[in-house]
């Protein structure tokens, strides 16, 4: 492993730290930040009357028990029905604090990206805040900010077309953990961009990604990707 730069490998938890605490919730931010993540993962989309909140699906019933979409709910009737539960990017970036925020854009439109956007440079958040997704969406972020700092999420090996690269200027490749190889790491890198890989939540995965040279892992497992870290830093040192 004498290859990798671990220090340079970001530690992104996924939603937050998920298998501790309800992801997408303020609580799930701050305890994957106390894990050790350098970065959270969250879900953005809005309500019916345009606020910016945390949720990865399109309706309330996976983590709220109540089927109804998010997109027909106020954010009075929201705050209502998951007793606060859910926060707003607002009060996610305050969360946060001086951390990053990798901002997924799941069902994202012109107009979402757009309020998105808004938001955290209102926030004065536009340093500390990066977007992910597919090209579509990507494309929309970059039109709306073009100094924003994108993650393309990619989901083949076949490599993203010069045209869509050209348009998007992401920094970040943004793979499926199993899609990933020393080989899949080298190209991007030579093609001059870093590479991120997601969601990889067993210590195996985890290790076989270090080994390939990835830039940054996105998990559910924030501790234990730490303490692989610490685990190969620590090897990497006995070998020096």
């Amino acid at each position: 492993m004498d290859h990798v730069t671990l220090d340079h490998v970001t530690v992104v938890g996924h939603r937050g730290d998920p298998y501790r605490v309800r992801e997408n919730t303020v609580p799930s931010i701050v305890s994957a930040i106390e894990g050790g993540a350098d970065a959270v993962e969250i879900d953005v989309r809005l309500t019916h009357d345009g606020v910016p909140v945390l949720l990865h699906d399109d309706t309330l019933e996976r983590l709220w028990g109540h089927d109804r979409p998010l997109s027909a709910l106020t954010h009075a009737q929201l705050r209502e029905l998951t007793y606060g539960g859910v926060p707003t990017l607002r009060e996610a970036l305050i969360a946060a604090g001086p951390h990053r925020l990798m901002l997924d854009l799941p069902g994202g439109n012109e107009e979402s990206v757009r309020t998105i956007v808004g938001t955290v440079r209102e926030c004065g958040a536009a340093e500390r805040v990066y977007y992910c997704a597919g090209g579509v969406a990507m494309l929309q972020v970059r039109a709306a900010d073009p100094a924003a700092e994108i993650a393309l999420t990619w989901t083949t090996l076949a490599p993203p077309r010069a045209v869509l690269l050209d348009a998007v200027k992401p920094r970040w490749l943004n793979y499926r953990f199993g899609l990933v190889s020393r080989e899949l790491v080298e190209r991007v890198h030579r093609d001059g961009y870093l590479l991120s890989a997601w969601t990889a939540d067993t210590r195996r995965s985890m290790r076989k990604l270090l080994s390939h040279g990835v830039d940054a892992i996105t998990t559910n497992r924030v501790d234990a990707l730490a303490a692989e870290l610490r685990a190969a830093e620590l090897r990497r040192g006995d070998h020096r």
